[in-house]
């Protein structure tokens, strides 16, 4: 082996070769710095003394399935100028590292196909070496998501484990990113999103939410400016819900056996919309028993089916006067959960038709709600959250896929 090669084949300049050992399964090669590229660590003169070495063993790429290791002194030297002893930089590594910067782009190269636990066996290192490596190009490019561009965004809360464990997240949805991550839920989570929001004089236009008092309040203090969009997703959901909760209620109210068993069962065929019902499992015609055999219920489900029309109508002006006729004809009907969300719907009247000058939502957040539960499986879990925080702010940059 030259010089020459060690260059061109692995990348390693202003070194000589020495020798190569074998030990033990693995490749050791010793190289020496060359004196003319000794130099002061701090102002960089080459007017320096030697003042003896440390010896480092940096690990390398391999070499087939051999672990590959560089092991090199690592001068003292006193520089005049500054009139301290340190240590010459190593070009080949960063400070306080066990490997050299190549081995560190080969793992993050096997990242992106590998799970972490697969890329440490392969290599035989330890998942916390791996961790470290992918963790630091994190931060160095994700740590601070860059604000002054965001122009739509949206806010919700996402659950991240078992025991009522959540995170608030705010989507800039033009580029698909996580710009912030805050812990737990609610209007906390968010100030320092708006801390920094407000020192990158970003002009936001619209952010779509849920109708959560916290966050419906944070959005009105931080950005009276914008419009608040409240979702169509988290709408119907509320509605949804209500409805799942009048159908336990009237089929404990049923008094013969018969509406019992017509109800029981029909939960999804109500939430579910009617061109996705399947005939061959006479779904149609459960759910059309179930209405006729109760009126209530029929009344709730077609307004329910009417309700999507909302976000159809051909202008602002046409979407107010069909939410004012649905809110009449719900408060028309007698049924108490009916008549409270026609009340919720008149009092969030705003972000409901603001839909129509900015037609946003919070579905993308859904679509990054799966790759959470992805990115969790193939890791089994993050304990260190700062790790995982990162993973979340990369999340549009990573395609995920369970290995196996």
């Amino acid at each position: 082996m030259s010089t020459s090669l060690l260059y061109h084949a692995f990348g390693i300049r202003g070194y000589d070769y020495q020798r190569t050992s074998y030990e033990e399964g693995t490749v050791v090669f010793t190289i020496r710095q060359k004196r003319s590229e000794l130099r002061c660590s701090e102002c960089g003169t080459r007017e320096v003394q030697r003042r003896g070495h440390v010896t480092r063993e940096l690990q390398h790429v391999p070499i087939g399935g051999k672990p590959v290791f560089v092991e090199l002194d690592v001068a003292r030297v006193h520089c005049p100028k500054c009139d301290h002893i340190r240590q010459v930089q190593v070009p080949l590594a960063d400070s306080q590292r066990s490997y050299t910067r190549a081995f560190a782009r080969y793992v993050l190269e096997l990242r992106q196909s590998m799970t972490l636990t697969d890329v440490a066996h392969h290599l035989g290192v330890s998942d916390w070496m791996v961790r470290d490596i992918e963790k630091r190009m994190l931060q160095r490019k994700f740590s601070r998501p860059k604000l002054r561009h965001l122009k739509q965004i949206a806010i919700d809360e996402i659950s991240i484990g078992k025991g009522h464990r959540y995170v608030t997240v705010v989507l800039d949805l033009d580029s698909g990113a996580i710009v912030h991550v805050g812990d737990g839920k609610g209007g906390d989570a968010l100030k320092p999103f708006w801390r920094r929001l407000k020192a990158s004089r970003a002009r936001i236009e619209a952010v779509a939410t849920d109708m959560s008092p916290a966050y419906i309040q944070a959005v009105i203090e931080n950005l009276s400016n914008a419009a608040l969009v409240f979702d169509r997703f988290h709408v119907v959901k509320l509605f949804n819900d209500r409805l799942s909760d009048f159908r336990r209620q009237l089929y404990r109210e049923a008094a013969d056996g018969l509406a019992k068993d017509v109800l029981k069962g029909t939960r999804w065929l109500l939430l579910m919309n009617p061109e996705n019902l399947n005939e061959e499992r006479n779904e149609k015609k459960r759910l059309e028993l179930a209405l006729s055999l109760n009126q209530p219920l029929a009344t709730a489900y077609y307004l329910k089916e009417d309700l999507r029309q909302f976000w159809q109508q051909p202008s602002r002006t046409a979407a107010l006067q069909f939410l004012k006729d649905w809110c009449s004809r719900a408060r028309a009907s007698g049924i108490r959960f009916l008549q409270k969300f026609a009340n919720t719907l008149e009092g969030h009247r705003s972000g409901l038709l603001a839909w129509y000058a900015y037609p946003i939502s919070t579905g993308p957040l859904e679509g990054v709600n799966n790759k959470i539960k992805t990115l969790k499986r193939q890791a089994y879990g993050f304990r260190d959250q700062d790790y995982f925080r990162l993973k979340l702010y990369a999340l549009h940059k990573t395609k995920h896929a369970l290995v196996g």
